[in-house]
């Protein structure tokens, strides 16, 4: 399905892109020289003031034309706004298409609306097809994003993202083979809950529809914030902590599970304080847009 949402990024985000203006054109690109390419790839992308000289002497050049080649050389590296683009498209389409899934689906779950219903009978519970596919999307999707890291456009954030992705694998897997999958449904559409409008505000910012991307973020930092601040621990958490306790009691695996969860609730208050950091701070820069910006894809840094 992922491989699908990509190849298709090529027939239909990136004509998107260029009737919305976003040119398919890179950085300028450095001038090619074998001693400064070995040095970029080698050594350092950055080289200090002494290396600088060194290099000077050794080339006949002056210290700033090797810095602008440098600067050049670092971004050339970088993906182009259309790159971006695309890689944000398919994603959107992923996370809004899972979403409204996991919602119809939900919606005529007794879980959702009675949250004791995940421990009744267990774990003596039916799997049902439409059950299944869910679980299986998603552990797919996840498998994708933990591979791709290594591949896709490279992120400050990719330690975090990691250790995001591991807990996410661990829980949905785990909890398909203790057959917790009510609850695990629960998890995985909460999640599911903002991502899709964080996607929305980067391709908006991408297009330079700046009124749309403030809008599209200041929804995200909401919801997320409510999501995994609010709904996540006092609706998950206490289902999985006290109601199954109170209703088949605690088990060997019953810790790791809730280890797991708690994990993901440890992250989700790292990135609510890094989006109430980056909102505050461009606030009272009056630069709203640069919150979709400060959170894009390839790190924190402005895209």
């Amino acid at each position: 399905f992922e491989l699908f949402l990509r190849n298709s990024s090529r027939f239909i985000a990136k004509p998107c892109a260029i009737n919305l203006g976003i040119q398919d054109s890179g950085p300028h690109r450095a001038q090619p020289n074998a001693i400064l390419e070995k040095v970029f790839t080698s050594i350092t992308k950055s080289p200090d003031g002494k290396r600088l000289e060194g290099l000077s002497k050794q080339l006949d050049w002056d210290v700033r034309k090797i810095q602008r080649w440098f600067r050049h050389r670092r971004n050339q590296d970088k993906p182009t706004t259309l790159t971006k683009f695309c890689e944000s498209m398919w994603r959107f389409t992923f996370y809004l298409s899972i979403f409204f899934y996991g919602i119809r689906f939900l919606w005529t779950a007794p879980w959702f609306w009675d949250t004791r219903q995940c421990w009744y009978n267990y774990p003596f519970q039916p799997l049902t097809s439409r059950l299944y596919y869910y679980y299986i999307l998603e552990l797919a999707f996840y498998w994708s994003l933990m591979f791709s890291q290594f591949t896709d456009i490279k992120r400050k954030d990719f330690l975090i993202m990691f250790v995001h992705h591991l807990a996410t694998i661990g829980l949905i897997t785990f909890s398909y083979m203790n057959n917790m999958v009510r609850v695990g449904t629960l998890v995985l559409c909460l999640h599911d809950a903002s991502d899709f409008l964080l996607e929305a505000a980067k391709l908006a910012n991408y297009a330079k529809y700046q009124r749309l991307c403030d809008a599209f973020f200041m929804l995200f930092g909401v919801v997320f914030i409510v999501t995994r601040l609010g709904i996540y621990p006092f609706w998950i958490l206490n289902t999985t902590l006290f109601e199954s306790w109170e209703l088949i009691g605690p088990y060997p695996s019953w810790w790791l599970f809730n280890g797991l969860l708690i994990t993901l609730q440890i992250l989700h208050i790292i990135w609510s304080y890094l989006i109430i950091r980056i909102a505050y701070k461009a606030l009272v820069r009056g630069k709203v847009r640069l919150l979709a910006t400060l959170w894009g894809p390839p790190s924190y840094e402005p895209c």
